[in-house]
């Protein structure tokens, strides 16, 4: 009955608002992994399904007026389909290319901040080195699930590392600036503070 009693309770739970409050207060940029990473998500898939239409579209254009450059219309008629035609492999161009890139980014990211969290929860704090290890190992599944060559996964594991570094130092520096705790700042705080002291006393 006590186990039963537990677990109802567990369902039944919801956090009081001081909890509530706390809870984004220590969440990294302010904002719960369960917003945090739906949110990241779908600003990936923008940003890709942007970049995609772009670049498909204009891709798809290049390659329409080469398959027809044999044969361009001579009335104005056949201008009046030529034109439309070639809008419409610019729109399905762009749109597919558009989507191809937004699920792929939105795929890495939702990959690379589950496992930032992950790392977060397993280390017990929230740094910058729980962001380069969680990029770190997104670029190293990337490359392995497109079969990339030694020297072109050495690539992408400097890119993980470069965007961990960045993302991450930028992540720490709003933690700083909103008083919340950055461990390995800690360490070195104290660690200068102890000099100084040995210094202090030396003399």
């Amino acid at each position: 009955m006590a186990s039963k009693m537990t677990r109802s309770d567990r369902e039944t739970w919801t956090p009081t608002r001081e909890e509530y409050t706390q809870l984004w207060k220590e969440s990294r940029l302010s904002i719960p992994p369960l917003i945090r990473i739906p949110a990241a998500a779908i600003t990936a898939f923008s940003v890709g399904m942007t970049l995609g239409l772009a670049h498909g579209s204009k891709m798809a254009g290049l390659r329409f007026r080469a398959e027809h450059a044999h044969r361009l219309p001579t009335t104005t008629t056949g201008w009046y389909l030529y034109h439309k035609s070639k809008n419409y492999h610019l729109a399905y161009g762009g749109l597919k290319e558009g989507v191809k890139v937004g699920a792929r980014l939105s795929v890495l990211s939702t990959a690379m901040f589950c496992a930032e969290n992950l790392f977060d929860v397993y280390r017990g704090t929230k740094d910058l080195f729980s962001t380069v290890m969680a990029s770190l190992a997104v670029a190293g599944g990337f490359s392995f699930w497109n079969r990339f060559s030694a020297a072109e996964t050495a690539r992408t594991a400097k890119k993980g590392l470069i965007f961990g570094l960045a993302y991450g130092a930028i992540q720490d520096v709003v933690s700083l600036a909103k008083g919340r705790p950055v461990r390995y700042v800690d360490f070195i705080r104290r660690h200068i503070g102890k000099s100084t002291q040995l210094q202090g006393n030396t003399t």
